[in-house]
């Protein structure tokens, strides 16, 4: 696969990623203490890091979007 996210999508990917970590485990809002939303943000926060870091994601592939300037 080839690169598809630019650098700006990675900070605010990186940022998203790391605030729903930060939600789902370290905040104790009352929100965040269910199984379903605790886990379900920590799933799309570590899917939302793991873009930033790789460059590639597959929704941008699948629709023919891309972020980056090469």
């Amino acid at each position: 696969m080839s690169v598809n996210v630019g650098t700006v999508d990675r900070i605010f990917r990186a940022a998203l990623g790391l605030a729903l970590l930060y939600l789902a485990f370290l905040s104790g809002l009352p929100l965040f203490e269910g199984a379903l939303l605790k886990y379900g943000a920590a799933v799309v926060g570590l899917v939302m890091l793991v873009v930033a870091v790789t460059r590639v994601c597959p929704v941008y592939s699948v629709l023919g979007v891309k972020t980056c300037r090469a």
